[in-house]
């Protein structure tokens, strides 16, 4: 998002990117049958899914995404592109499995994730870099040398 005064405004290119997570509903679906497979007991929201929160910024050479990962392991995630289509997939796990009975409150998210943007056709897909560093992962993508905005010099005859 570029920010725009106090509102942000879409980054070009990317309107189709953002909140795009297909699988939250089968996740949701697989939550039911649980739920119904084990005579009705209530299984933790917290436990199962989260979406973790993405930045999306464009420069005159390339987009950076940033995705919150804290208390994620770089083992567990997992970036693939496919196409025009970059994932973000992997899992949150809850330090303390055996001694949730001792907890008082859990309002942190964990389990599995799973973002995906449909990447704009000026991307250079041969060149995204990424880097995990204190739980935030930083997706370079940068643009093709012809989507780049270039300086034509007027001469005076």
């Amino acid at each position: 998002m570029a920010k725009t005064g106090t509102q942000m405004a879409p980054v070009r290119g990317f309107r189709s990117m953002i909140n795009r997570d297909p699988f939250r509903e089968l996740f949701e679906l697989q939550r039911e049958f649980n739920r119904f497979f084990e005579g009705g007991q209530k299984q933790e929201t917290a436990l199962n899914t989260w979406t973790p929160a993405v930045d999306v910024y464009e420069d005159e050479n390339a987009f950076l995404i940033k995705v919150e990962l804290p208390e994620v392991s770089r083992e567990d995630v997992k970036v693939n592109m496919e196409e025009n289509t970059l994932s973000i997939s992997g899992e949150r796990r809850f330090e303390n499995e055996d001694q949730r009975d001792g907890y008082h409150r859990v309002e942190r998210s964990y389990g599995q994730f799973y973002r995906s943007f449909t990447l704009p056709p000026n991307v250079n897909a041969e060149a995204v870099s990424a880097q995990y560093k204190d739980g935030v992962l930083r997706l370079t993508l940068p643009k093709k040398e012809e989507a780049k905005p270039r300086q034509i010099d007027v001469k005076i005859s």
